[in-house]
């Protein structure tokens, strides 16, 4: 059952991202994969549903098709806008793993060392993943969610 919070970005982006399927075929056009017989054999996916997939992404604006190529994709800016929750994520997932057991490693291409990514505000460069940033109601919350928020921070006025 999917639940959906009206004026939750979170909900939003998760409605947005739906099947897993979208992270794993935008990290295959990240990775350079671009052709839809690459991504089949690679994914070992049928290929109607591997189709499927990409048109709704191409119908989201996530993907384009290459005007050079129709079999082959890449993405938008909007796309591009996601690589960095897949590095996150991506990170997220090793970090409890053991080293031994990692199947793919975020590394700087210079040098080769194993990189860990943080979410930092763009304007302050301070982590956010702290408890000096918290949620507070927007501008077009709705009364549930301006309730939710006065009580969890005491603030109702959608200021930051």
């Amino acid at each position: 059952m999917t639940v959906r919070i009206k004026d939750c970005p979170l909900a939003a982006a998760a409605e947005f991202i739906g099947e897993w399927s979208t992270l794993v075929l935008l990290h295959e056009v990240f990775d350079g994969i671009t052709d839809f017989e690459a991504m089949r054999e690679n994914l070992r996916i049928d290929p109607d549903l591997l189709r499927t997939r990409l048109d709704a992404l191409v119908a989201r604006g996530v993907l384009e098709r290459r005007d050079d190529a129709p079999n082959h994709y890449a993405p938008t800016p909007l796309g591009r806008s996601l690589r960095p929750v897949l590095l996150t994520l991506a990170a997220w997932g090793n970090r409890e793993l053991p080293p031994a057991d990692r199947g793919m490693i975020l590394v700087d291409a210079r040098t080769g060392e194993e990189a860990e990514p943080v979410v930092v505000d763009r304007h302050t460069g301070r982590r956010v993943d702290t408890e000096e940033y918290v949620f507070t109601p927007g501008p077009a919350a709705s009364d549930a969610m301006r309730a939710r928020f006065s009580k969890s921070t005491g603030s109702t006025n959608g200021a930051a």
